[in-house]
Parts: C-alpha cells; structure tokens; sequence
C-alpha cells in the first residue's frame, strides 16, 4: 500500500491554472448538472419529503419502518463507486460523459413517468426508487467525474469543492421549504394520484440534465475527459485499493455523515414531539442547510490563501458542537433558530472533507473516487437513520441519537492525523 502520492498524483504539482474568468465560468458550468440532479434525486428532499410523509401518514409507517424503507431505496447509492468506476473505464459510442449523461439521463427520465402512474403502493415505490437510483448512479459519476478531474487539472480543487457543494446545498435549500409545501400540497389528493406530480417533476428536471449531456459546452467534456491509467479493470482497482489517501478522506467522510439524530430521528422529533407541521419541518431544513452557503463562500477564499490541513483541521473542530443546541429546542420557533447555528458550524468541514477528497483522487479514476466519497455518505447516513430511528423509538429517545452523533463528529479528530501530509501541502491557484 502507498503511503505517500507520488508527484504525478498532488493537484497543483503538474496542474495549469486559469485566468479567473475562465476559472469561474469552468465553476459555474461544471455546477449546473451537480445541481439539477440533487433537485431530481429521489432520495433527497424534493422528492424523498413528500415520499416520508406519504409512506408515514397515508401507508401508515412506523419510524422503524420508513428507515429501512429509505436504507433499501438508497441501494443503488451504496455502490455509487461502481458506476463512477465505469464511467473512468467506458465511454458509450465512443461518446464520453456526453453519452452518459444523455443515454442514462433519458432512462431516468422514462423511469419517473413510468412511476408516475404506477398505483403507489409500498412495493411499487420501492420497486421505482430503486430503478430511477440506479439510473441516476450513471448520471451522477459522470457529473462527479467531471468536476473533480477540472478541479485536479486546474489546480483549484477548494474553489471545485465550494461549486459542488453549493451545487448540493441550493436545491437542500429549496427544497426543504418546497418539499414540505409538496408534502402539504398532496393530503387532501386521492392516494392513487398523490405522488403523481411529485415524480413528474422528477422527470422534467432529469430532461435538463438530458440537455446539457447533449448540447453543454466542449471545454466542460473536454477539460473534465480522463484516461484509464492501467490497461485492464483489475489492475486498476488494485490501484485504487492500494494507494493510501483514499482511505482516511474517506473514513472521515463516513463518520461526519454518520448522524443519528439528524435524519429520520430528527423529522419524527421535530414532527411529534415538538409538534412542527410539515412545512415547518421543511422550513427547519431550509434554514439549516441555507447556513451553509455563505460559509462556502468563505471556504473558497480561504482555500486560496491556506494550505488544506489546516483547514480540515478547522472544520473538524467546529463539526463536534454542530447539533448541541437542539438538546435546547421545546417549540417549533426554538427548533427554526436552532437549525441557524448547524449550517453555521458545519459549512467548513463540509467543504475542507470534499476538498480533501477531490485531492485524494488516484489519477484516472476521479470517477471512481468522487463516487465512493459518495457510497459513504448514503451508506453514513442510511445507517445511521436506523441506528437513530432504533434510539428514538426504544432507547433513550431524540437525546440519545443527538449525543450518539456528538460523539461520532468527536472521532474525526482522531482520523485527521492520518492524512498524508502531501496531500494537504499548498492551497488553490
């Protein structure tokens, strides 16, 4: 196994760095499939919000229930590095990501309206959620593969980072509010056609995505291409499994997904014990998710001028009190002005983790790389949603998943040591 990258390997060392314009333009664009997915996404909150309350007020789930429920949809998810993999090793046609992103953004597409009018009973959803995920797992390797090969080539891995993560975190913050408008919208509809608008919409989004697959600009594909650095599959995920930065980017990545009390615990806690509304449980999303932003914005600055490790450093810190202020909350306002300080807290570690995870990417599988950071964030939060839903109903209440997550966030500060040194040298162009 390698402990050290080796020269080739270190964004910055043989990257070409852009004047700003083009820099910024390369941001934005890259930015647009990331974000039309995460509106579109099944198992995110435009669509998964409206689908909780379904299955908990009309299908009449346990909180144990829609766990396992989500923990099975999210399959495809759990394999993500699988299809970032494919798309470093296969170009359909001949067509590179262009061919990805259009060939399987149209089965998505079609995979939607099919359950748009397919009678939404519990077998049928999970059935549909689990046909549109894996379609959606070409899409996204494409679109991940994409910016974290632009991020390495241009020397701008930090400022890649905040542009994917505001990417995610925009449509978190709409949709949060919208999913919940959605949840409310749908109560009084027939449970036949309930969900029919919602994966509708699903659709129209995914036709986007179809459309800049075909008709996005050249720099984009071009800049964003990589090439197998081994001949065949297996020796290159032999490479992968031997080269040593991958494994604490990612074992930090699954402990600060790995939230017990900030999933499915936290709906129920927020909906039955504090007594919020649908639309106020999505208002809470919105607000903690919108605290985010403008601490990215702050990342990408700071990743011009500090080098990475101290960063990581910083964001690991700030992540351990991220929840403690809803062991405070009693009211649906107490839980909106809690959700504040969350985003607030979190924003740094999120961009430092993703950061950290576009510089731990082998050459030639950034694909691959960008997927498994990924896996591990629906494996994390999967998991934890069970573990948290389990302390919820029979162990202890919301108190024992929120101080479960404390102590969780706590660990990273153990795996940062672990980081190799060369990997965090140096800052953005």
């Amino acid at each position: 196994m390698t402990n050290e990258a080796t020269v080739e390997e270190i964004p910055g060392v043989h990257a070409t760095p852009l004047p700003a314009a083009d820099r910024t333009r390369l941001l934005l664009w890259v930015a647009i499939p990331v974000l039309v997915i995460n509106f579109a996404a099944p198992y995110l909150q435009l669509i998964a919000l409206p689908l909780v309350f379904f299955l908990k007020n009309r299908l009449h789930q346990s909180p144990d229930q829609v766990a396992l429920f989500a923990l099975i949809a999210a399959v495809p998810t759990y394999f993500g590095w699988l299809f970032g993999f494919i798309r470093d090793r296969w170009s359909p046609f001949g067509g590179g990501d262009r061919a990805h992103l259009t060939i399987f953004g149209l089965g998505t597409v079609a995979a939607y309206a099919a359950l748009a009018f397919a009678p939404p009973t519990y077998g049928v959803l999970l059935a549909g959620g689990l046909a549109v995920g894996i379609l959606l797992q070409f899409v996204s390797g494409s679109a991940s593969g994409i910016a974290t090969a632009i991020g390495r080539r241009h020397a701008m891995s930090g400022q890649m980072s905040t542009a994917m993560n505001t990417a995610i975190i925009v449509p978190a913050v709409a949709c949060g509010w919208l999913g919940g408008l959605l949840a409310d919208s749908i109560e009084d509809v027939p449970a036949a056609r309930a969900l029919r608008s919602v994966f509708l919409i699903g659709a129209g989004l995914m036709v986007l995505v179809v459309a800049f697959g075909a008709f996005g600009p050249s720099r984009v594909f071009h800049d964003g291409r990589t090439e197998p650095e081994a001949i065949s599959p297996g020796r290159d995920f032999v490479r992968l499994l031997r080269y040593w930065p991958i494994y604490p980017a990612l074992l930090i990545q699954l402990l600060w997904q790995f939230a017990p009390g900030a999933g499915i615990a936290m709906q129920f806690h927020l909906s039955n014990d504090i007594h919020a509304s649908d639309s106020q449980v999505g208002l809470f999303y919105t607000i903690f998710y919108g605290g985010f932003i403008p601490v990215y914005g702050l990342y990408a600055w700071l990743a011009q001028r500090i080098p990475l490790r101290p960063l990581v450093w910083i964001g690991g810190v700030l992540a351990v009190p991220q929840m403690v202020s809803l062991l405070f909350i009693h009211t649906p306002v107490g839980a909106l002005w809690a959700a504040v300080p969350m985003g607030l807290l979190g924003g740094i570690g999120q961009a430092a983790f993703t950061d950290l995870t576009i510089r731990s990417s082998p050459k030639g599988l950034e694909g691959t790389m960008m997927m498994l950071f990924l896996t591990m964030y629906w494996i994390a939060q999967r998991f934890g949603d069970l573990w948290g839903a389990d302390l919820y109903s029979h162990h202890g209440g919301f108190n024992a998943a929120l101080w479960a997550t404390i102590a969780v966030y706590a660990a990273i500060l153990l795996v940062i040591p672990f980081v190799p040194k060369a990997i965090t040298a140096g800052h953005d162009a």
